[in-house]
């Protein structure tokens, strides 16, 4: 390709809605440009790098006995509706009707499909197991999309839908996918790491999450430094602290005007905050609930909205707070209150003589001990890890960091093939449901992943694997004949020999072309100029370590080709 003839408008300024260096650096390289909000055009060099990461998923998912199909974008509703996911899925669905009024959806996700597919088709134990996959668009209506690629409303995909016949076999299908995903996203040159997850919207039981670390990660995770234990902190299991045995107190009221808040109760007091009993109060699709955790710690919201198995969960306003508890947000406690559903943190059970609130302003209970002065509904593991925390598995402290999810495995069991009447007749005759797992990966999300990940001052750094180009060709001087014919030669049998490379042969001064080589990334830039001419030497830049090389002009194909398989 020559840089003239390519389609890549690059921008020297950052654009104001671009608030992260993916979104960036892709609008600023010409790479993606926007059709409206969470929706984007592709420029060539964006669909070149999704063609290679599509591509080695296809390799990865294929040498797994995955088969590839196509499926519908538009779904009927009456697949959704067998399942109860219609009225559940919410607001991320777009929804439509055709003009005989009947209910579709653009799909955001494909179980419904898939299994529907299978059990039309699908008889007998002889066809399985069966892994199937497609690469494919989803659509899901975010409330406030951001951040480019990183959560659109329009989005490139590959889910796999595994189908066996029973929990042994599906333990193989997940630990295949598990080692092929760990394989593509090495093959992406990605540094990432498989975190223990919650299933959210999908279900089911069991799933991994593949996490591109990069300091802009919207995920949380933690990971032990010490033993292989790693967690997305939504997931991340906790055991009860224990703490010192102290002889219990009377319990007693104090005075504490204006505090509501941990921080503000614990300074009057002169205590510290694991001292405290920290009240939340939630409004669910299955009632109010009462939460509580150590003041110091905060409530994992996924852990309690598992626990409750509820559908909805959101703070409570000031109105619920006093029509359900009569209580005074700011001093609530768990003394006293009348409440189908209070869940206390196992850690707050270990607490001696704590202070919470006492359910009337300005007032707070002092010498507060579980099971004495109050008993909870549930006991159970409902807060959110910290760092330094002990690790679940070998009890040392953990380590916190930020991450990109870029794919998702997950154990679906029998969830949407009870639901969807997807059986099979086992060796002696009987019915059975199949069992399934269910394995996606953001195409287009690990591409910004890539750059999240890959970036300097001055651009992108692409991976070689999945970079748009290998390398670019700058002749320094356009008007001179002897450097335009070479790098003209250089680039024909680069390309000849498999290696993609793009001539730039525009006319304009060597800064310009030097930093849109930089700013797109490409991961090796050979310099044509006098010194080339007058010495038969090229120059080749490592874009990655800013490494500079020199090759014979007559013997460098060799060289070049053994810089890109360390890329």
């Amino acid at each position: 390709m020559l840089v003239s003839q390519l389609y890549a408008p690059t921008l020297r300024e950052t654009p104001a809605e671009a608030e992260v260096v993916s979104h960036q650096l892709m609008l600023r390289s010409g790479m993606i440009r926007k059709a409206a909000g969470g929706v984007y055009t592709y420029m060539p060099l964006a669909l070149r790098v999704l063609r290679k990461i599509e591509n080695i998923v296809r390799q990865e998912m294929d040498a797994k006995g995955g088969q590839e199909l196509l499926m519908p974008i538009i779904q009927p509703a009456e697949m959704w509706q067998e399942t109860g996911r219609w009225d559940v899925y919410g607001d991320e669905m777009f929804r439509l009707k055709d003009r005989h009024n009947r209910d579709f959806c653009l799909g955001p996700t494909h179980e419904e499909m898939i299994t529907t597919l299978v059990r039309s088709d699908v008889r007998s134990y002889r066809q399985l197991p069966l892994k199937l996959y497609q690469i494919q668009n989803k659509y899901r209506d975010e409330r406030r999309p951001r951040f480019g690629l990183m959560r659109g409303r329009e989005f490139i995909m590959k889910d796999l839908y595994s189908f066996d016949k029973d929990e042994e076999g599906l333990a193989k299908s997940y630990d295949q996918m598990y080692e092929a995903y760990t394989t593509i996203f090495n093959r992406c040159g990605l540094t990432f790491r498989a975190v223990e997850a919650d299933g959210g919207a999908i279900g089911g039981s069991g799933t991994h999450e593949f996490m591109v670390i990069a300091d802009s990660g919207e995920a949380a995770i933690v990971y032990c430094p010490s033993c292989e234990y790693a967690a997305n902190v939504e997931k991340a299991e906790l055991k009860a602290i224990s703490i010192p045995k102290e002889e219990l107190k009377a319990l007693s009221i104090v005075d504490t005007p204006g505090t509501k808040s941990i921080e503000a109760v614990t300074t009057l007091l002169g205590i510290n905050a694991d001292k405290a009993i920290k009240t939340l109060v939630y409004n669910t699709d299955k009632g109010v609930v009462v939460a509580l955790v150590r003041g110091d710690h905060e409530v994992n919201e996924i852990k309690l909205q598992n626990l409750v198995d509820c559908l909805t969960i959101e703070l409570a306003d000031e109105k619920t707070i006093v029509e359900t508890l009569g209580s005074t947000p700011g001093f609530i406690g768990p003394v006293g209150i009348k409440i189908p559903m209070l869940i206390a943190d196992s850690t707050v059970m270990n607490q001696y003589n704590a202070v919470c609130g006492a359910n009337a302003p300005d007032k707070h209970y002092c010498n507060v001990n579980a099971k004495r002065d109050f008993s909870p509904t549930i006991i159970a593991d409902i807060r959110l890890i910290q760092e330094n925390d002990p690790c679940p598995h070998c009890s040392l402290p953990v380590k916190t960091a930020r991450g990109i999810e870029v794919g998702q495995v997950f154990k679906l069991h029998t969830k949407y093939s009870k639901a969807l009447k997807a059986t099979y007749l086992d060796v002696n005759g009987r019915e059975q449901p199949m069992v399934m797992g269910c394995y996606g990966i953001g195409v287009s999300r690990t591409m910004a992943a890539t750059i999240e990940q890959n970036n300097d001052e001055y651009g992108i750094i692409w991976p070689a694997a999945i970079a748009p180009y290998h390398v670019i060709i700058v002749p320094i001087s356009p008007k001179d004949e002897a450097q335009m014919s070479l790098s003209n030669s250089i680039y024909k049998t680069l390309n000849a020999s498999g290696i993609e490379a793009v001539f730039d042969d525009r006319n304009e001064r060597p800064g310009v072309k030097f930093k849109d080589a930089d700013l797109i990334g490409y991961p090796l830039k050979v310099t044509v100029g006098p010194k080339t001419i007058n010495e038969n030497i090229i120059e080749v830049k490592v874009r990655r370590t800013g490494e500079v090389l020199y090759f014979d002009v007559n013997n460098y194909l060799e060289d070049i080709k053994s810089l890109l398989a360390r890329l």
